[in-house]
């Protein structure tokens, strides 16, 4: 008689308190990260302007005879700024009309929005910067931290490029900018990393560049004596057949770069680079 062996039910299944809890732990995480932050960007209401070089202490802007193209009028018209009078134009003031001296403070002046015709006045005045003038300029902080920030980034990137890229490719970058490519890897980084952070857009535009390729391409070729640059003109080495005449007054590996890079030198081109590659 065989014997049934009879199966336990099967246990429900508990969560631990522990895991429960570190559950309900991530969940909020994850609703406050998923939480927008409220903020409110401060707009500016009076207007700023600086002397950026040499401005003492006390600078008076010019107000006499200080006349300017009024675009609406079609005219030119004299203009100073008067605080008893909501125009700036001295053919619109009348009589009484009350000139006041504009001064910075340490290169500082503040308009509140309360004198708009002072603004104006300032907006238009031929000594400022935006106008064509040595003088002075409206400060815009926020456009100030944006070109600051896209220069900051700039150089980053530039940085990067030095520190990321195979040492292959930046070796033509090396050759067009002076560096000597017999140095030791880090020298050559190094070098680089000087030339990104004083010509950083240059510097990131090289990479992309057909000149930058091109003089890489001809200088090896110059180097491994494939061709001869002279001050009259480039050669074929083996031959000392002309490949190029240098034009009195210019580099000749300046002229060899640019005649490489036309449709005539394109074969010329062509040629240094199969003989390099064959170089290995």
């Amino acid at each position: 008689m065989t014997t049934k062996t009879k199966v336990a039910p099967k246990a429900k299944e508990t969560v631990a308190p522990v895991e429960v809890a570190a559950q309900e732990v991530k969940s909020a995480q994850a609703s406050k990260a998923k939480r927008t932050i409220r903020r409110k960007e401060t707009i500016l209401q009076h207007a700023e302007y600086e002397i950026p070089k040499n401005a003492g202490i006390v600078y008076m802007l010019p107000q006499k005879g200080i006349t300017v193209y009024d675009s609406e009028k079609d005219t030119v018209r004299e203009m100073r700024y008067c605080p008893n009078e909501p125009s700036i134009w001295a053919d619109e003031q009348g009589d009484n009309a009350r000139k006041e001296t504009v001064a910075f403070r340490d290169g500082k002046l503040f308009v509140p929005k309360e004198k708009p015709n002072l603004r104006l006045f300032m907006d238009k005045h031929p000594m400022n910067m935006a106008n064509g003038g040595k003088i002075f300029r409206q400060v815009d902080k926020k456009k100030d931290a944006q070109v600051e920030l896209e220069r900051e980034f700039k150089l980053n990137e530039a940085i990067a490029m030095v520190r990321d890229k195979d040492i292959n490719e930046l070796l033509p970058i090396a050759l067009y900018f002076g560096v000597n490519i017999n140095s030791p890897v880090s020298e050559i980084r190094y070098n680089l990393l000087n030339i990104a952070k004083k010509k950083t857009q240059e510097f990131i535009q090289s990479f992309d560049s057909p000149q930058v390729q091109t003089r890489s391409s001809v200088q090896q070729a110059k180097d491994y004596q494939i061709i001869n640059v002279k001050s009259d003109g480039t050669y074929w080495f083996d031959s000392n057949r002309l490949i190029v005449s240098t034009p009195v007054g210019q580099d000749s590996m300046d002229v060899m770069v640019r005649f490489c890079l036309t449709e005539k030198g394109a074969s010329v081109l062509s040629t240094l680079e199969d003989r390099l590659d064959r170089l290995g």
